[in-house]
């Protein structure tokens, strides 16, 4: 006990994460206001079209595909701290103009709203990750990211409503206002950061596209960052399996009406919230392979169960389960890259894993749909706990790696 207090003590009183703490809790309330803001705004003009709402989602993933690698390629040339406050700003511009457009042109302007903001995220992410690298000392890294998860799983339960009551309330107008003042805010939190090395930027002389090819030698280079790459697919392969499909296990399986699926939703969210504490709190005693491997099982079990129940309470502790160690999941994922890339590589390891994880379940979300007209949809969740169980098998050799002098990965 004596050794967990004064760690998260000194951790909380570091003045990267105080700052970086702030600024995402505006970019949070930015983003929730946003989404939702958009999506109801869009069901509401186009009387619920699935095609239009779907341009949502393509706004918003395409440009993983597009610039994550891109962006993280320039995330290592650039200083990191003024990245991401221009990011911000920009963020904040662009949302500015749409509302002007959508004052005096047209309400589709609200589609570039999610784009723009997609696009800048990927130059700023990496940014983020970068400087986290530099200020958090590498015995606090699973507790610094112990805290953010702990932050994105409160916005899961409570952005969804935040961002329906401020559209309600106040309409698309005030929204988007709401949603720029939040980057602004955001941006000005991040000049309290400190300052960026100035070094970082004075030996750029390879060109972009020597750097890119850098990034993926770095990568293939070290086993440790390829098996994790195999555990993205195989993760993202099942997520994409059962994501577009959540709504018929409440309509098919359980029996009961579309509207319960935001009970399920909401118990997810309330999990993902007290694993996230727990996590803060026990993550130290843990090694990172360890926590990674709770996650993908936890997955595996409670998609299991979800697709075998057709009883609500197991159902809905199934899901609970899932979120539970959600947060052990990414906190592990996020220190093994941490911990194991070099500063220079940081922004190009992440543009490079995160497309594998987000194309892996873009192919299978495409399938899900021809899949559920010849499959049952029991047997579809258990392709998907399959898929982690298959995960769990790729990261084992990871047990070896980390029992490895760390020398020997740099």
């Amino acid at each position: 006990m004596s050794t967990t207090n004064p760690s998260m003590g000194s951790l909380l009183r570091n003045r990267f994460i105080q700052t970086i703490m702030v600024a995402g809790l505006f970019i949070q309330i930015g983003i929730w206001v946003r989404n939702f803001a958009i999506l109801l705004f869009v069901t509401e003009k186009t009387n619920g079209n699935a095609l239009a709402i779907s341009f949502i989602s393509v706004a918003e993933f395409a440009p993983i595909f597009l610039f994550s690698f891109i962006g993280g390629t320039f995330a290592d040339r650039w200083r990191p701290k003024r990245t991401m406050i221009w990011c911000d700003l920009l963020s904040a511009v662009s949302i500015f103009t749409i509302l002007i457009a959508l004052l005096f042109g047209t309400w589709k302007a609200v589609f570039l709203a999610t784009l723009v903001s997609a696009v800048l995220s990927q130059f700023s992410q990496p940014s983020g990750m970068k400087l986290f690298k530099l200020h958090v000392p590498g015995e606090q890294m699973q507790e610094g990211m112990s805290l953010f998860q702990t932050m994105m799983a409160i916005f899961v339960v409570i952005g969804p409503i935040m961002g329906t009551f401020v559209f309600q309330q106040f309409g698309i107008y005030v929204s988007m206002a709401i949603v720029g003042l939040a980057f602004l805010a955001s941006a000005l939190i991040l000049t309290l950061l400190p300052p960026d090395r100035i070094e970082e930027c004075t030996e750029n002389v390879t060109s972009l596209w020597e750097e890119m090819k850098q990034g993926f030698r770095y990568v293939w280079s070290r086993k440790i960052l390829v098996t994790l790459g195999g555990v993205f697919m195989a993760a993202g392969l099942a997520m994409g399996l059962i994501q577009p499909l959540a709504i018929f296990l409440v309509t098919e399986r359980l029996g009961m009406e579309e509207s319960h699926l935001q009970w399920l939703f909401a118990a997810h969210g309330v999990a993902m919230m007290i694993g996230g504490g727990l996590a803060m709190v026990f993550s130290h005693r843990m090694g990172p392979h360890i926590l990674l491997m709770l996650g993908m099982a936890s997955m595996a079990v409670g998609i299991f169960v979800m697709g075998w129940s057709t009883m609500f309470w197991l159902t809905l502790l199934a899901e609970f389960v899932a979120g539970l160690f959600m947060p052990a999941l990414h906190i592990g994922v996020n220190t093994i890259v941490m911990n194991h890339t070099e500063e220079a590589f940081v922004g190009r390891v992440n543009g490079i894993l995160t497309p594998l994880f987000m194309g892996a379940m873009v192919t299978t979300m495409s399938l899900a749909g021809v899949l559920k007209e010849q499959f049952l949809l029991v047997s579809i969740y258990q392709m998907s706990a399959v898929l982690f169980v298959v995960g769990i098998f790729v990261m084992l050799p990871m047990f070896r790696m980390l029992k490895q002098p760390k020398a020997k990965l740099f």
